[in-house]
């Protein structure tokens, strides 16, 4: 348990059930009465956001997440295989828990996962990844004067929009907070 008074960034706390980061708090306290503390929680179930404010002395659970490092094996259908480098057991998980980065998965590629009671609640992809382009329009040569983009398919299906002189089978760096084109690898 932990009070309201000692919250801080980006610890996670249990709100009626869910599970809810706080991504901001803000301590108040009026001329009349008691200090209270104003906080912004993000569910780490749908991602949705809520402000609530706490009285100084509420108590709430903290929720103890560990992080691991995962080995992306393979997908099937909408389940993405994955094992647990410390345990070796294997974790299936569904594209609606992985989100944007399903389609950024490349198989053998390790990434940094969250769990909260044995179960995977979140993944982390490593800042930038190399990818391969397999399809993508040739470039035309002397528009210049402003940054035009075009659409390039990857290895994993993903399409991301990129220069114009990128061609097919470059390998180019993605951006994996924005999931966007970063650089030539």
């Amino acid at each position: 348990m932990i009070s309201a008074n000692k919250f801080k960034n980006g610890i996670t706390i249990v709100l009626d059930g869910t599970l809810y980061a706080i991504i901001w708090f803000q301590p108040v306290k009026p001329a009349k009465g008691g200090g209270f503390v104003r906080a912004r929680l993000k569910s780490l179930k749908d991602g949705s956001v809520l402000e609530r404010n706490f009285k100084s002395e509420d108590m709430v659970q903290e929720a103890f997440i560990e992080d691991r490092q995962l080995h992306y094996q393979y997908s099937s259908g909408d389940l993405y295989h994955f094992m647990d480098l410390e345990t070796y057991e294997d974790c299936i998980l569904s594209r609606q828990i992985l989100g944007d980065a399903a389609n950024f998965l490349k198989e053998d590629m390790q990434i940094s996962g969250s769990l909260y009671d044995g179960k995977i609640i979140d993944i982390k992809l490593p800042t930038t990844i190399e990818l391969k382009i397999t399809y993508t329009e040739p470039g035309v040569k002397g528009d210049t004067a402003r940054q035009s983009l075009k659409p390039a398919t990857l290895e994993t299906g993903a399409v991301v929009q990129v220069p114009l002189f990128v061609n097919e089978g470059d390998v180019i760096k993605i951006d994996t907070r924005t999931y966007e084109y970063s650089g030539r690898a």
